[in-house]
């Protein structure tokens, strides 16, 4: 896998590395890697969650209305 290099202040990257002393990360780079990839998770997952249109949302509240549970 290649590989490109970023720009991180330098007291966040003084923050990580004793945040991961007496870890199994081996580096800085390997934290942030494994930080990155777990935030673009979660983001994706967010993306993924299904969502009521508008025109279905509607609908749902039409018969709710029908069933008198909406005014």
């Amino acid at each position: 896998m290649s590989e490109r290099t970023i720009s991180i202040p330098e007291d966040v990257y003084t923050r990580i590395e004793e945040r991961i002393k007496d870890t199994d990360f081996g580096s800085v780079d390997e934290y942030v890697t494994y930080v990155l990839r777990e935030v673009l998770a979660s983001l994706e997952e967010e993306e993924e969650e299904e969502v009521f249109s508008e025109e279905e949302e509607e609908k749902v509240k039409e018969r709710l209305r029908a069933l008198g549970y909406l005014d």
